[in-house]
């Protein structure tokens, strides 16, 4: 193998204090499979629970770098990162990802064959007795169909950003390049911990290179296993999405008159129309069984896509409403 300076790992973490070992683990035991050393930044963003010491314990056997810094939101941590770390190539990493044994491997043999590359892990959600970590498997399958209806290499630029998977989950990148298109954004909104620390990230990067996706370069995502952690993650990610999908205040504003419109709309074809509402409602349920199966979902994915989705159309629609209000307050 061609010989390659330390990966570095950029890891923040808040009250995680049950996945965070079990993380770095798999890290390193990824790293160990593809002969390459890693250096480990985690940075905890205000952790108030067992994970303090958890972190206390692994930074005393030396396995990680330790940085702490009061709650401020995701990006913020990944930031502080990046700045503690003095590795040229680097892999942002969440706690609640585990990499397989030779997604490292993967991920060497590309970057030696070309250094400044971008690369997104292929995720796969465990699902198995999580119905709510089940509904965000169908609904990633759903959204990225053209990828996940057949995994397979592929790159991506700044044309087709949206049409394929992407987060910062598990990312890897040179850490320049990182740098860069994290201080080359601004949020729309003024709380930095409600920005799209992924999306806009990343679409700022795919307009200097190429984002890429090897399946062989994969990780296991464990989601949220309860009702509330979920709830709290749809209403988090409707406010981000309008940062990372809407992203200026002009189109804000359009979208909040569509939306008004619509739900203008709809209260009137109920009030005079029940039956033709619920015919629109049944064929509406039936389109996204029929979409899901098409997108490689498993039937207890689809069964969790079409069960929750009632509920995560109100609660993503308040988190959406909130972005909304935040980026019409916005200066752009």
């Amino acid at each position: 193998m061609v010989e390659l300076a330390p990966l570095g790992i950029v890891m923040p973490v808040y009250n995680e204090g049950s996945w965070v070992d079990r993380s770095i683990t798999a890290l390193e035991l990824a790293a160990q499979h593809a002969g390459w050393p890693i250096h480990i930044v985690v940075v905890d963003d205000g952790s108030t629970d067992s994970t303090v010491e958890v972190l206390d314990a692994l930074a005393q056997e030396g396995r990680i770098t330790l940085v702490r810094k009061p709650n401020g939101g995701r990006f913020a941590a990944r930031l502080d990162g990046l700045a503690a770390q003095d590795c040229d190539f680097v892999l942002l990493l969440d706690a609640r990802v585990l990499l397989d044994p030779g997604a490292l491997r993967v991920l060497r043999g590309h970057v030696a064959a070309e250094p400044v590359s971008a690369w997104n892990a292929h995720v796969n959600v465990h699902t198995q007795g999580n119905v709510w970590a089940a509904f965000w498997s169908a609904l990633t399958k759903v959204f990225w169909r053209r990828y996940f209806a057949k995994p397979r290499l592929v790159s991506f630029g700044p044309e087709d950003f949206d049409a394929y998977p992407k987060g910062t989950g598990a990312f890897a990148a040179p850490r320049e390049a990182v740098l860069r298109s994290a201080t080359g954004f601004s949020s729309m909104f003024a709380q930095q911990n409600l920005a799209s620390d992924d999306t806009r990230l990343l679409r700022s990067l795919a307009t200097g290179m190429a984002i890429n996706i090897d399946p062989g370069f994969s990780c296991e995502y464990f989601g949220r296993d309860s009702a509330a952690g979920w709830a709290r993650q749809v209403l988090y990610r409707g406010t981000t999405f309008v940062d990372g999908y809407i992203r200026t205040r002009g189109r804000a504003l359009i979208v909040a008159a569509l939306f008004a419109a619509c739900v203008i709309a709809i209260i009137a074809l109920g009030i005079r129309a029940v039956a033709v509402a619920a015919v629109l409602v049944c064929l509406g349920w039936i389109g996204v069984w029929a979409v899901a199966l098409r997108s490689g979902t498993t039937p207890a994915e689809r069964r969790a896509l079409v069960g929750l989705l009632p509920v995560f159309g109100v609660l993503f629609g308040a988190g959406f409403l909130r972005g909304l209000a935040l980026g019409l307050r916005s200066r752009d």
